[in-house]
């Protein structure tokens, strides 16, 4: 059994762990773009959905607000395993409380928490990572994501052996679909025959629901599992 991830295994397998360093790239040029006019030593803080140890998405934001420090000494500070909910309106309303300059809320489903706590703070600048909707002191950042689904594909159409492969989907968001079209486009055209299976985990970071969507996709006959999720449960699941 194989398992290639996209948003865990090292993003998390190899090609996604460039990737996603490529987004810790854009969260140091962004400082630095804004340390001008930001205070000597401003405070940086970062909104996560998982803990920094998951070796994933958020362990990759954190590697990158690690660089921050390091390389222009900014202070910074971060909320870990905040819910796309109301919760994420208090932790990302407390940073702005306590006199952070620059907040990068670093999920999709945080794009209406962070507006509607940007709109009381217009002084302070908010960066959302993969969202569209933006405003005067909110900002959105990406990464070409799919390029890496894209060499996934290849490799796993040319792998399976039972021409089923097992994909395991986050959210229905423009990010995700993206990612699945190009998997399934790589993968198809390397071999005409596979079919892509597709479960819905309907979150990020839950090591238990996306171990038991794995299993139910090995049992349906994938010898490949994909992922676009944030944990290696799958991948030892497969093991």
């Amino acid at each position: 059994m194989l398992g290639l991830a996209g948003e865990a295994s090292s993003e998390r397998g190899i090609p996604m762990n460039k990737l996603i360093t490529i987004v810790a790239g854009v969260v140091l040029s962004l400082s630095l773009s804004l340390s001008s006019a930001l205070a000597d030593s401003p405070k940086v803080g970062f909104i996560y959905i998982g803990p920094p140890g998951d070796h994933g998405w958020t362990y990759m934001h954190d590697q990158g607000r690690k660089a921050i420090v390091d390389e222009l000494g900014f202070k910074t500070t971060y909320i870990e395993g905040v819910p796309e909910n109301a919760d994420a309106v208090r932790a990302i309303r407390k940073l702005a409380e306590s006199g952070h300059d620059l907040i990068f809320t670093t999920s999709f489903n945080y794009m209406d928490q962070t507006l509607e706590v940007a709109k009381d703070y217009p002084d302070i600048k908010f960066e959302h990572a993969t969202g569209y909707k933006r405003t005067d002191n909110v900002s959105t950042y990406s990464a070409r994501f799919y390029e890496g689904r894209t060499i996934i594909g290849h490799i796993a159409g040319k792998e399976t052996k039972s021409n089923i492969v097992g994909y395991i989907a986050s959210f229905p968001i423009p990010e995700v679909i993206r990612g699945i079209n190009a998997f399934y486009l790589a993968a198809s055209k390397v071999n005409p025959d596979i079919e892509v299976k597709i479960i819905w985990a309907f979150t990020w970071y839950d090591p238990g629901k996306e171990a038991d969507a794995a299993k139910v996709l090995i049992s349906q006959g994938a010898d490949i599992i994909v992922q676009h999720t944030d944990t290696y449960a799958p991948c030892q699941v497969a093991e």
